[in-house]
């Protein structure tokens, strides 16, 4: 990829970065519904108080101003972000995004990349497997697996598992990432087994509803590889079957999902808040779920940005990287 493509590519980064946090910012502002006035409502009944001075008491507890015009607020927010200031919590100001990053994104990452790569890893094997052997009783068997995996969604796939193996069978804790009381933090064995204990379920659950997507989306690209003519001449040469299903086929037919597993990424982590949540998870997806939960605008906002910058950055380094694998996309830049 020469230096002018590569410009391009991260100037249409940097302007999608920006229309992506001006479409959150709006959109979460604008949507039916206030905050305050559930909070007003709720601490009047609890207080005694009227709406009014319930009202007046939020306003003044809370670290958001309801009648600062919006477009003050994009512009402050604005400049925030420019100095590094995310924002904090409107409820709590010592409740900031950066403290959440601090202590939420390690897990959230911890557990994606392994999810990802196993049900890459695994579902990319299968699609080959089925693309060869296409008469096999795997096609069928994959394909119903897929659809029906794609139709249910991720957080019903997580509570079947904990009413399994939590609450029937007692194999996996229900909750949280580790337990305290068994091993304390740190870089020792019988931590780092707790934690992979505790994020066996929530891993099972990413690999369990992504795992026949990758299957069947690797099966279509093999099949469009199968027909080219480099594929007839290596049998007319004799090359060995387990040969050129894995240096002819699997390697020129995972190009294209190169791309999809940068995208997978970032879909996951915006996804993720359903099953982490589920789980009581502290990842990203935790604390964007407890915002929501509480209309929390400055956190949501924070967090969604985060989220989009992942998936942005990620795709930006799929293109750099597909560039490098396949040479045609050299001559068209």
């Amino acid at each position: 990829m020469s230096l002018r493509g590569l410009l391009k590519k991260l100037g249409i980064s940097l302007v999608t970065i920006f229309v992506s946090m001006s479409l959150t910012f709006f959109m979460l502002r604008l949507t039916p519904g206030n905050a305050f006035d559930k909070w007003a409502q709720d601490l009047a009944k609890k207080q005694g108080v009227s709406y009014e001075e319930a009202r007046a008491l939020v306003t003044s507890m809370s670290n958001y101003d309801p009648n600062e015009k919006l477009l003050h607020q994009f512009t402050r927010y604005v400049n925030g972000l420019i100095h590094g200031n995310f924002g904090a919590s409107m409820y709590n100001e010592t409740l900031t995004v950066q403290s959440i990053l601090e202590k939420a994104l390690p897990w959230t990452i911890f557990i994606l990349t392994i999810s990802l790569l196993i049900s890459f890893i695994v579902g990319v094997n299968l699609g080959i497997i089925m693309a060869w052997k296409r008469k096999s009783i795997l096609n069928p068997i994959i394909s119903f697996y897929a659809i029906i995996s794609n139709a249910i969604p991720n957080f019903l796939v997580a509570i079947a598992l904990i009413i399994i193996f939590s609450f029937k069978l007692k194999w996996f804790p229900m909750r949280g990432a580790y337990d305290s009381s068994r091993a304390a933090p740190g870089f020792n064995i019988k931590f780092i087994l707790d934690v992979l204990h505790h994020a066996i379920l929530p891993i099972a659950t990413y690999v369990l509803t992504t795992l026949g997507g990758w299957a069947l989306t690797m099966k279509g690209s093999a099949v469009s590889v199968l027909g080219e003519d480099y594929i007839t001449a290596a049998w007319v040469r004799g090359v060995p079957e387990n040969r050129i299903m894995k240096y002819y086929i699997k390697k020129n037919a995972m190009l294209p999902l190169v791309t999809s597993l940068a995208i997978s990424f970032g879909y996951m982590m915006g996804g993720s808040a359903l099953i982490e949540n589920q789980f009581n998870y502290p990842g990203l997806g935790f604390y964007m779920a407890q915002a929501a939960g509480k209309r929390d605008y400055t956190i949501m906002q924070g967090l969604l940005l985060i989220t989009s910058v992942t998936v942005i950055i990620a795709n930006f380094i799929a293109d750099i990287i597909y560039a490098k694998l396949d040479p045609r996309v050299k001559l068209e830049d």
